[in-house]
Order: structure tokens, then C-alpha cells, then sequence
């Protein structure tokens, strides 16, 4: 075992065979099982794909809510065949670039031994929910090898890189803008924006020394960046689609009531809303946005940023995804990303009775929900209230309190972790 870890072609090449493995028991599945393995969601990709090909909006597909550019990724899709498989092979191969960067950043960033820090990666390369996820079609992973991209460079200090994958990022999918917040927070450069003495100044001058020294070098490319990119690929798609672009990539998240396979507590609300015979002038779900932006954009950044940057992207994520009004599985690979770098000194590894709780209620949540869920879609059986509604509960107040302990865990964090060491002695 001790060499299988010493070794990252090992590891790394469990990781394929983990995915080629999964992709061969899909094509079986899917041939010969009432249930099927490919998600939903890959049939509408590679459907809106072949709309493409043909040169027509990737729109006219029904459930289509994305930006083209993912429709014309899966572009080799619509030649049939074998050809089907592109996209969950890209998607594979996503998850496992970015387990190349968080083996990066924990190897040469944060100075951890190989062993343990390809044993932190394995968290999210040889995860078989992960691995089921993207080679079922979900696009998660692809998003994932950018956002962990995004780290890199940020922690490299190449801003001009990072910007642009955080343009490209928000137009993939809009929540990696409230990484945004703590990037820009934790681009600290008031070391070098010191002035050389101390002098007596005004009110209104301190003020604008202040700004000034906040709008650093950094910062102000990390923003000019990212905001090019994103501005510019969001012109090209609107001048290519028109209002239709506007209206499934953004405008529909907005105030999408997506209420099957949901986990949130608006589960119900969402459901109610749906039907014309239970619409109320009182849309308490859409107040959802006030307490996960505050969070996410807000109060994390912050009380967190300057402390450890990984960890607190986590936090960031884990707040936005328990609070959101849509909540499915998928949305659990936005946060698992960033596991390896929190675990590695959390306090769920050191105390480890409260690790395999924490880990218990949360796989716990899921299951009593499905279970609730299972009953609802396959057997018919009404199991809204109390069953779906409660379970729905729990497992956000098992969220809120591993959330607690994450952020507990990071604003103990005396100084500052450092993840460019590398960097810094190349340069010194």
C-alpha cells in the first residue's frame, strides 16, 4: 500500500481505470437495464449538439438552459455512433485534470509530502460518486478542472490567467463568481503598498490612501481580466442566439422551480408554486438568495480570505450549495473539489470520533431523503408532508452544522497558510 501512495502514476491510473470501468458498466446498463446509467441531462447536451451541428440554436431543445459553448464542446457528438461517449469522456477527463491541480497545489504549493498529499487528492480522484457523476454525463467535472485552474494561477499569482478562467467560469456556470470575493480579498499586497513613513493625514486623504492601496496591481487586473473575458464571450453568444441566449443561460436560474430530485428545504415551496391551484402572492423562496449571498459573497470571504484561500472557496461553495433553493447531488461536486485542502488540517482528522459522525448524518440526510423521494416518484405515494418535507429539514440543519465546524475550523487559523512557497523560493 505504501508503494501504491509513493507513486502517482498509480494512483493517477486507478483514477482512468475507476473511469473506464464505470463507462463500460454504463453502456451495459443503459443496453440492458430499465434504469438507465446516462443522466438526462447528457441526452439534452448531446441533443442541443446535434442542433448545432446542423446550424441551428442550441434552443430549440427543450430544457436546454446553458451557454452554447458547452452545446459545441460536445460537437463530436453528434456524429453517432461511438462518437456518443465524447462528452462523458471529456467530462472524465475533467475530474482528472483536476485532481492533477489539487495534487499540485498540495505538493509543491503547501510543501506536503507525495504520499500524503496524493492520498488527499485520491478524496476526490478515486471518489466513486465523482467518478459516477461525470462519466453519467454531468458537465460538473469539466467545471471543476477550470475552477481548480482558477486556484492554481490565483496561488501562482498569474492573475491575468486566473481572470480569464474566472470570466470563462461564471459563463460556464453563474455561482463561481462569488469566488470573486475572496480572490480579490486575499490579493493582499499591503506589505509592498506601505508607505516609508508615518504621517499625520486627513480624514479625506487617509480614505483615499485606503482605496488606493486596496485597488492594487492585482486586483485591478484579476478584475479588468475577468470581466473582458467574460463580457466577451457573453457579446459573441448574444450576437450568435439573441435574447434566447439571455434567457436559458441566466435569466431562467434567476427564478427556475426546479422541484424534482431537489434537496432543499424550498422542496415544497417550489412544488406548490408549480401548480396553478396552490400559487401564492407570497414567493418566501425567493428570500433564499438573502441568506446565501450574504454568506457566500459576504460574511465568508471576509472573516476567512486572508487566512487560508482553498479553504475558505470551500466554505464559500458548501454555504451557497446549502442554501440554495435547488440543491441536487451534483451540486455536492462543487464543494468535494475542495476537500483535500481543508481535511488536511481539519479538525475532523484530528478528532476523528466527530470525522465518522460528520460523515454518518451526512450520508444519512441523503439516504432517509431518497428514500422519502423514492417512495414519491416510483411507487406514487404521497410522501410530501411529513416525510419529504422533514428529511428535507434535517438534512440542512446537518449541513448548517458541518458548515459551522468548516468555518470554526479556518477562523482558528492564526496566520496566514501560504500555498506559493515553491514560488517564492524560485524567486528568492
Amino acid at each position: 500500500m505504501d508503494r501504491f501512495w509513493s507513486n502517482s502514476r498509480l494512483v493517477f491510473g486507478s483514477a482512468v481505470l475507476l473511469r473506464v470501468a464505470l463507462l463500460g458498466f454504463g453502456i451495459l446498463q443503459d443496453n440492458y437495464s430499465p434504469v438507465k446509467y446516462t443522466d438526462i441531462d447528457y441526452f439534452v447536451f448531446t441533443d442541443a449538439a446535434r442542433y448545432v451541428a446542423t446550424g441551428r440554436s442550441p434552443y430549440m431543445r427543450d430544457t436546454y438552459r446553458y451557454t452554447p459553448l458547452l452545446a459545441w464542446m460536445l460537437y463530436p457528438t453528434a456524429w453517432g455512433g461511438i462518437w456518443f461517449l465524447f462528452g462523458k469522456l471529456l467530462f472524465a477527463f475533467g475530474d482528472i485534470i483536476a485532481g492533477g491541480f489539487v495534487y499540485r497545489i498540495l505538493r509543491d504549493g503547501a510543501d506536503m509530502p507525495p504520499a500524503r498529499a496524493l492520498k488527499f487528492t485520491s478524496i476526490w480522484i478515486l471518489n466513486p460518486m465523482v467518478a459516477q457523476i461525470s462519466t453519467r454525463g454531468s458537465s460538473e467535472g469539466l467545471l471543476g478542472m477550470i475552477i481548480m485552474a482558477l486556484l492554481w494561477s490565483v496561488l501562482q499569482k498569474r492573475i491575468v490567467l486566473a481572470g480569464c478562467l474566472l470570466g470563462f467560469a461564471v459563463h460556464l456556470k453563474i455561482y463561481p463568481f462569488i469566488y470573486a470575493a475572496s480572490i480579490i480579498w486575499w490579493l493582499n499586497e499591503s506589505a509592498s503598498a506601505q508607505t516609508s513613513g508615518k504621517h499625520t493625514r486627513s480624514p479625506s486623504t487617509g480614505l483615499l490612501v485606503s482605496l488606493l492601496k486596496f485597488c492594487n496591481r492585482s486586483r485591478v487586473l484579476l478584475a479588468l481580466s475577468s470581466a473582458i473575458t467574460f463580457f466577451s464571450l457573453n457579446v459573441v453568444m448574444y450576437a450568435l442566439y439573441g435574447r434566447p441566449f439571455l434567457e436559458h443561460t441566466y435569466f431562467y436560474h434567476l427564478t427556475r422551480t426546479d422541484h424534482r430530485h431537489n434537496f432543499s428545504p424550498y422542496n415544497i415551496l417550489l412544488y406548490l408554486q408549480a401548480s396553478p391551484e396552490t400559487q401564492s402572492n407570497v414567493h418566501l423562496e425567493r428570500l433564499a438568495f438573502l441568506p446565501q449571498l450574504s454568506l457566500a459573497l459576504v460574511v465568508i470571504p471576509l472573516a476567512l480570505a486572508r487566512r487560508d484561500l482553498p479553504s475558505t472557496m470551500l466554505a464559500q461553495t458548501f454555504a451557497f450549495v446549502t442554501f440554495n433553493k435547488v440543491c441536487t447531488s451534483q451540486y455536492f461536486l462543487w464543494y468535494m473539489m475542495f476537500l483535500p485542502f481543508y481535511l488536511s488540517s481539519s479538525s475532523l482528522l484530528r478528532n476523528p470520533q466527530v470525522g465518522i459522525v460528520a460523515l454518518v448524518v451526512w450520508v444519512l440526510g441523503q439516504a432517509v431523503w431518497i428514500q422519502q423521494a423514492y417512495q414519491l416518484e416510483f411507487l406514487g405515494q404521497s410522501t410530501f408532508v411529513p416525510g419529504l418535507w422533514l428529511s428535507s429539514i434535517a438534512f440542512f440543519l446537518v449541513n448548517i452544522w458541518l458548515l459551522g465546524i468548516i468555518i470554526a475550523d479556518v477562523g482558528q487559523q492564526s496566520t496566514r497558510v501560504e500555498y506559493d512557497k515553491s514560488r517564492a523560493k524560485k524567486m528568492s
